[in-house]
């Protein structure tokens, strides 16, 4: 990590960037532009009906989701389950998979990704 990256700093969960299409909002919590190259932490907020903008994808990275509260709905190599507040859900590299919010709440989650993506390669590729 570079030397200018601090080991603790508070996190402003208000501020927010959209995300994509369904109008999910994340803060990046820790990434490659921190210096971190194994690790890259995100919050996302998914309003009621949102989900995976690419639909059914992969990603070259593991994946990993915890959720805050709401209840996500997952679909992951041909399994569909929902995940509620608690929940640890893991999206293995190159398996497909999607999620998206069913209910009529907002979910939240941590979305932690291992190794960094490469913030110049596309996050994910759509599959089916």
């Amino acid at each position: 990590m570079t030397s200018d990256f601090r080991y603790h700093r508070p996190v402003d969960l208000d501020r927010f960037a959209a995300l994509g299409p369904d109008e999910r909002l994340s803060q990046k919590l820790l990434s490659r532009a921190d210096g971190a190259q194994n690790v890259s932490v995100s919050y996302v907020r998914t309003p009621a009906g949102g989900g995976s903008p690419e639909g059914l994808h992969v990603h070259e990275v593991e994946q990993v989701f915890y959720v805050v509260a709401g209840t996500m709905s997952i679909e992951v190599d041909g399994d569909r389950f929902d995940a509620g507040p608690g929940s640890l859900v893991v999206f293995p590299a190159g398996v497909p998979h999607r999620n998206w919010n069913g209910t009529d709440a907002e979910t939240v989650h941590l979305n932690i990704c291992a190794p960094a993506p490469d913030p110049d390669q596309p996050f994910a590729r759509r599959v089916g």
